[in-house]
């Protein structure tokens, strides 16, 4: 047996020995991703990549690397260093001979790194986050040469065992967890974005119990109205998420439905591929509901100029390539956007690549119209089943798909054509630039129009005149005319667009229309005698003998001219108004190139094979187990959220110039477990993360962690996070006790000093909202593109004008000016102080001290508290030889005797809702 036990330990150690061989004598192959891919990017890719290939060498993809070049001869030739051409040029001493040209040239190691790697045939690597997501062995902590595994004593769950194991490897221990109420503050913070409701409070601080305790808390933090309200507000940083359209006039949008669709889908715990399958082609789905398309107002916020004079297909064309970066940005976390001008210069896609995506969303009825068109027309109940039984009545009489062709159009009115496709203006023109406006004797075309064989002509018009008669004329000026069409003049003397019908010649086919317009009443040959907004060619409804067809075909017009609210939403073309997409040379618009198809990049997933070429396949394709980038995206971006920093730091980059995550491999268990344990699932995600022993450590700093980890990308303690700009609002709201927990529902206009919006053309000002509406959710918040509201923005809160993946913390004395001297702090210090004065007994004091621990979270100690009275005294002394000024911060009102303590106190306040560890996550 002893000899046996010899054996054993001899074999052990031999098996130690040979590992230590193959660590640290055997060299190990050349990593093509790791090592050579960075001094490429950094010292080759400006000449040698998608921007520029002179000599004709490129090294961004393999084969072009290893093809010839100008000379006719490769420069990289496998195997082979030795007579590689682009050794030589590494190594050659005329400096107009090597490279890199002008500049400093590559150490001997990184020759040599390159000198081999060419030896070892010049392998090409895959980056990181292109390779598809692979199940990942949790790692164990051991002993002896890590043969012998052991269980760790630290780690709660899986995360912790990756943790654990940097930390090891770096000489690193994991910090104590923080105590109770610090974690209280902490998790409630990062999961609802607010204060923890004090019954959850005084459950979680006085229970006695362990790990139930935790998962108990965060369950309840989870399954909280107010979780959706939160980590809404981070998408719609991503979805570019604005009350206005953007552009010069800004002129305002009503988009609020798609807000209140995010914070409920994120309440529901909408699974993540459903949640943006939703967003991006709800109005494809089967048997799409209203949410749906709602949803698909994602891609709406893109913004719309309203400016007369531009160019509408020009603007159409931004919001699509906005649509294309959104997408890459918010989903993929891949700078897809240069490959409009060129092939990427780092990473593999090619500029075909990016128009071919483009013509995924190429596709849709938007054309950048004053309206927003398309518009979902919101219907109350009544019209809800007013609308029901048009659609019934309609499949009765003809098909299911006629049915809902009706039911779209009455929700919709889609498919129409907007008259701002029109050209060849005599005596008419492009108004504000979205619809025809005809003067007297006018004349214009309107090309591509799908007649369908249809029998009636529904449109949208203006008139100021008596008198005018449009016509429609077929394929020529003085062509057949398939519609007269008599324009009487509308209500509020002209003033009010009108939908009404025409008869029309069935015509079949696509033709050229050219539409003119008389009026014997119009002498003014300046004046405009008519507008016309959009036109659709339809049928009258089916089985018009029927009993009650002039009763559904009143309904039918009383639901198209409803005025109802309206959400701007996508909607697909339907086949005969297809878009011909092309690839733009040099990213310009308006220099087409080759013809492309809808597709996806080559180097990521296929396409799935039965996925239809449009939004909807697209989606599968994003959201397939097969993409490398979408869960790895949404994954390390809810680390950020609660953890500072993304494992991956650069949110919008992780492709090869990215910063690469410090955690590769928990970031893919992450990944895996995210889409196939936990089933897309965030909440559950989020779970795993906050119960972590690594999201609960203390965030003081250990010594040896500051020298050796001061940016604490180990995560051997607690990151102290300054709160986001919707969360200072947020706390502030629930510490002064005046949050309105209200959800949904249009903006809200809190205090903002006037003369900060400057609105050309409409005159639109900031109306303070009346009363508890002012104190809403900072989610809520009216967002004007051209000046957002202006202490979020000091905070860091960003325009929207793009898709923003990252907010970017600064500290500035901006921010702290902000806090003191805003009227809108000023106005909640002040309810903070009166809240005390109510809550916090009669002694100062202990008035102050009951502050301290609503702002801070936990008690004063002696030395705050004696600063705070000290502040408290000199404010006092100032407020009560000066009653006027004491009523003046307390907002007026009449004397009740206490101007000056009350004064007094909301200074103090003030300096409550400034401290750092209340702006901060500790």
């Amino acid at each position: 047996m002893f000899r046996y036990g010899k054996l054993i330990a001899v074999g052990i150690i031999g098996t130690g020995i040979a590992v230590a061989y193959l660590n640290f004598v055997v060299p190990k192959p050349v990593d093509f991703t790791g090592e050579v891919k960075p001094i490429i990017n950094q010292k080759c890719i400006t000449c040698h990549g998608g921007v520029k290939q002179k000599s004709g060498f490129s090294l961004l993809f393999r084969e072009e690397a290893l093809g010839k070049t100008k000379s006719g001869k490769p420069a990289i030739i496998p195997g082979d260093a030795d007579h590689s051409e682009i050794i030589r040029r590494l190594t050659v001493r005329d400096t107009e001979e090597r490279m890199p040209y002008m500049h400093e040239p590559l150490s001997g190691e990184e020759i040599d790194l390159f000198r081999r790697w060419i030896n070892e045939g010049a392998k090409w690597g895959e980056h990181w986050a292109y390779v598809p997501v692979k199940e990942v062995e949790v790692p164990e902590p051991a002993t002896f040469f890590g043969l012998i595994p052991q269980k760790s004593s630290w780690a709660l769950n899986p995360i912790d065992n990756f943790i654990e194991q940097k930390l090891t490897e770096n000489g690193l221990e994991p910090s104590p967890p923080t105590d109770r109420r610090t974690f209280l503050r902490r998790v409630s913070l990062d999961v609802i974005g607010l204060l923890p409701p004090e019954r959850l409070a005084e459950k979680f601080l006085s229970a006695k119990g362990g790990e139930e305790d935790y998962a108990a808390l965060v369950d309840s933090l989870l399954a909280s109205p107010h979780f959706g309200e939160r980590w809404a507000s981070v998408w719609m940083d991503l979805a570019r998420y604005a009350d206005t359209k953007g552009y010069e006039k800004d002129g305002g949008r009503e988009i609020w439905r798609y807000r209140d669709w995010l914070i409920r889908a994120f309440n529901e715990d909408k699974p993540y591929d459903r949640f943006l399958t939703e967003q991006i082609a709800g109005d494809l789905l089967p048997n799409s509901t209203d949410a749906d398309l709602i949803a698909t107002a994602f891609h709406r916020n893109s913004m719309t100029n309203d400016e007369g004079g531009t160019d509408n297909e020009e603007f159409r064309t931004s919001a699509i390539i906005d649509r294309v970066n959104t997408t890459w940005t918010a989903t993929m976390g891949t700078t897809f956007g240069c490959v409009q001008c060129h092939s990427h210069p780092y990473d593999p896609f090619r500029h075909e690549e990016y128009y071919k995506f483009l013509a995924f969303f190429n596709n849709t009825r938007d054309e950048d119209s004053q309206d927003d068109y398309p518009l979902f027309r919101h219907y109350d109940d009544t019209q809800q089943q007013e609308l029901a039984k048009v659609v019934e009545w309609v499949e009765k009489g003809s098909s299911p798909e006629k049915a809902q062709e009706v039911a779209m159009f009455l929700k919709t009115w889609q498919p129409s054509y907007n008259t701002m496709v029109c050209d060849s203006f005599i005596n008419s023109a492009l108004g504000d630039p979205t619809w025809i406006e005809f003067r007297n004797n006018a004349l214009c075309r309107m090309k591509r129009a799908n007649l369908g064989n249809h029998s009636r002509l529904i449109f949208r018009y203006e008139s100021f005149f008596e008198g005018g008669t449009w016509k429609i004329h077929l394929d020529k000026p003085q062509g057949e005319v398939i519609a007269v069409v008599p324009l009487p003049k509308t209500d509020n003397n002209g003033w009010k667009w009108e939908i009404a019908e025409a008869s029309l010649k069935p015509v079949s086919g696509m033709h050229t229309l050219y539409f003119t317009y008389a009026n014997p009443n119009l002498r003014n040959s300046v004046r405009t005698g008519a507008k016309v907004d959009w036109i659709a060619f339809t049928d009258p409804l089916p089985r018009k003998a029927d009993k009650g067809y002039a009763e559904i075909e009143g309904t039918f017009w009383k639901l198209l001219r409803a005025d109802v609210p309206t959400t701007p939403v996508m909607i697909e073309n339907p086949p005969y108004m297809k878009r011909t997409s092309y690839v733009f040379e040099r990213g310009n618009w308006m220099t087409k190139g080759e013809k492309v198809e809808p597709g996806v990049p080559g180097s990521l997933n296929p396409f799935p094979p039965d996925a239809p070429a449009n939004r909807l396949g697209l989606a599968r394709w994003l959201t397939s187990k097969e993409n490398p980038l979408t869960a790895r995206t949404m994954v390390n971006r809810t680390w950020e959220q609660l953890f500072g920093t993304g494992l991956a730091e650069t949110l919008e980059d992780l492709g090869s110039q990215g910063v690469a995550p410090t955690h590769p491999r928990l970031l893919d268990w992450l990944s895996y477990a995210f889409m196939n344990d936990y089933q897309w699932s965030l909440k559950k995600l989020i779970r795993t993360m906050v119960l972590s022993a690594t999201y609960r450590q203390d965030s003081k700093i250990p010594e040896q962690a500051l020298k050796k980890d001061p940016n604490n990308r180990f995560y051997a303690r607690s990151s102290r996070v300054r709160l986001s700009a919707e969360q200072v609002r947020d706390q502030a709201l629930c510490i002064s006790g005046m949050l309105n927990p209200e959800m949904y529902g249009p903006s809200v206009y809190p205090y903002q000093p006037k003369g900060l919006w400057r609105s050309p053309y409409n005159g639109r000002d900031w109306e303070t909202s009346k009363g508890r509406e002012q104190y809403r959710r900072a989610v809520y918040t009216y967002w004007k593109r051209s000046a957002p509201y202006p202490s979020m923005i000091t905070f860091d809160g960003v325009a929207r004008d793009v898709c923003t993946a990252r907010r970017v913390r600064t500290n500035t004395p901006l921010q702290a000016l902000t806090i003191l001297n805003d009227s809108a702090y000023l106005d909640l210090a002040r309810h903070f102080a009166f809240r005390l004065r109510k809550e916090g007994g009669e002694d100062v004091k202990a008035q102050i001290a009951e502050g301290y621990r609503l702002a801070a979270w936990h008690p004063a100690d002696d030395k705050s508290l004696e600063a705070l009275m000290e502040l408290y005294t000199i404010a006092y002394n100032r407020y009560k030889d000066d009653p006027e000024k004491a009523r003046a911060l307390l907002g007026g009102g009449t004397s009740d005797g206490n101007e000056a303590k009350t004064a007094a106190l909301v200074v103090v306040a003030n300096a409550l809702l400034n401290l750092d560890e209340v702006l901060t996550k500790n």
